[in-house]
């Protein structure tokens, strides 16, 4: 077999096609929907999870490019292949602009559909434009028109929280959509994608007859490459990968399920992996975190403090109803819709009896990412270099060597400036959260709640379980005595691991440090 080619940002159906690179089908997704009742939809998924390749592969769908779906899934559901008049809009290229600027930006796009089917339009309003485009060129062909909209929400994305740049962006993006209503005779399809959800947004206030697919159980799997994909299309990639790496098949689906599995966008739902993160794996035969680094979280940690929310509520889960995650970023009230649409959290659960979704970190790598981008929060400008001293300490305690850890730990935070955030108590709970969460073989939870009291930090590996407990300016003794007083261990006394305890003391008034440590 001859090596495989893998689209890696290749977002355009009829390239990945004739050049010969991996597809995974989608097509009976897009003829199921292309087939129901109604005309207008909306799909919400996180950054680089196939939107626009799908948007691409409904593009060359309706414009009747039945040759480009041979051995597809759609050749056998498809007879008939009309062709119809497709407008394809992608908004990507619209981000970091004024009101002047996004206008022009919208001209633009008109003008190269425009041009596409030799529509002259001198109207210099972005809505009129799309009008006239609309009707004439349902007018010129006889048939009804697809409109196919990418990322319509990226114009907003980065003013999302401005007071003053977002109303004045978001009527310029309003006034552009409004004519898809007023076409209805003319349309036959129209299909939107984006990150934010688009049911309580103004831009959608008069268009409110889109239906949003996003949270359906049919269409769980039309982004991202579902379980079942990967074990069948995709089991020679799975070979190829065990044996550059020397592992055996099943120990690398194992590590491909750590790494890039756990997403859900509904529940019940397929196993969904990342895409993005998938084809760069099996494209450079080793793990990393492709998807994390190919865009910062600045904007979500400045978030992140703005909502006062801990590293540890987003590391342990929290749970939710539908409406305050599945909800426009715009008007959250808080991070939870972030979290969940820009793909750091996932649908793990749900009680169906109460309607509460429960939301967790997806995989490893995003935990990993995350929780390392979180470090110089903690550790300042030293925090760039903490990822190797928590790989050492993860070597350590994987030796059952906690001592050496800790001593690690001292030295290292020896070399972070005093700041005054380290005068909170909390901040030190938080960091070695933060810190155990990276040594990500092991389970971390924080502030466990027991029958006599709190644990502050349970940190399990593979052959113990260690109850930390933290105090300040208070001899390390004492933190010991506190879990042996509320019998903390009894309640790890059937998980057939020996307990051992940890008590720590920070100074919080001179040295901004562990001053002492006890282990039994």
């Amino acid at each position: 077999m001859t090596t495989r080619r893998y689209p890696i940002g290749i977002q355009t159906f009829k390239d990945i096609i004739e050049q010969n690179y991996i597809y995974v089908d989608k097509t009976e997704y897009i003829y199921r929907l292309s087939h129901t009742d109604g005309k207008y939809f909306f799909l919400s998924r996180p950054r680089r999870f196939g939107k626009s390749l799908l948007v691409s592969t409904m593009k060359s769908y309706f414009e009747g490019k039945h040759k480009l779906f041979k051995g597809l899934a759609i050749e056998r559901l498809e007879t008939e292949w009309t062709e119809y008049p497709v407008l394809h809009f992608s908004m990507a290229g619209g981000k970091h602009m004024n009101k002047e600027q996004l206008e022009r930006y919208l001209i633009r796009v008109l003008e190269e559909n425009e041009c596409k089917y030799s529509i002259k339009s001198n109207s210099i309003d972005p809505n009129i434009r799309l009008m006239n485009l609309i009707q004439k060129v349902s007018h010129n062909t006889g048939k009804q028109v697809v409109v196919l909209i990418d990322e319509y929400d990226a114009p907003l994305l980065d003013v999302v929280h401005e007071n003053e740049q977002l109303p004045v962006l978001r009527n310029v993006i309003r006034n552009f959509y409004s004519p898809l209503k007023d076409c209805d005779s003319y349309l036959r399809f129209v299909f939107l994608t984006g990150i934010t959800k688009f049911s309580q947004l103004s831009i959608f206030s008069e268009l409110n007859n889109v239906k949003n697919i996003s949270m359906l159980p049919e269409y769980d799997g039309i982004c991202g490459i579902t379980n079942d994909e990967l074990l069948t299309q995709m089991s020679y990639d799975i070979d190829e990968l065990a044996n550059s790496l020397q592992l055996t098949r099943n120990q690398t689906i194992a590590k491909l399920r750590a790494h890039y599995d756990g997403y859900h966008f509904t529940w019940p739902s397929a196993d969904i992996y990342n895409p993005f993160s998938l084809l760069n794996c099996f494209a450079d035969k080793m793990f990393d975190m492709y998807w994390f680094s190919s865009g910062t979280p600045t904007y979500l940690i400045e978030m992140m403090r703005k909502f006062d929310v801990m590293p540890s509520e987003i590391g342990e889960g929290l749970d939710a109803i539908r409406h305050e995650f599945d909800a426009p970023t715009e008007n959250m009230a808080s991070l939870t819709p972030l979290l969940y649409q820009s793909g750091y959290m996932t649908i793990k659960d749900y009680d169906s009896e109460y309607g509460i979704y429960h939301l967790g970190i997806p995989n490893k790598e995003i935990r990993v990412g995350l929780f390392q981008s979180l470090l110089p929060l903690y550790l300042g400008q030293k925090g760039g270099r903490g990822g190797t001293a928590v790989a050492q300490m993860a070597s350590l305690i994987n030796r059952d060597d906690m001592d050496g850890a800790l001593s690690l730990m001292s030295d290292f935070l020896e070399t972070v400036p005093y700041c005054d955030n380290t005068k909170y108590e909390g901040h030190y709970q938080q960091m070695l959260y933060v810190i155990f969460s990276l040594l990500t073989n092991y389970r971390m939870q924080v502030e466990v709640r027991t029958h006599r009291g709190r644990i502050d930090v349970v940190l399990e590996t593979s052959s113990r379980i260690y109850l930390i407990e933290t105090k300040f300016d208070t001899p390390a003794e004492k933190a010991i005595q506190q879990i042996l007083d509320n019998g903390y261990a009894d309640a790890y006394k059937n998980q057939n691991k020996p307990v051992t305890m940890v008590g720590i003391n920070f100074s919080v008034k001179e040295t901004a440090n562990i001053v002492e440590w006890l282990i039994k």
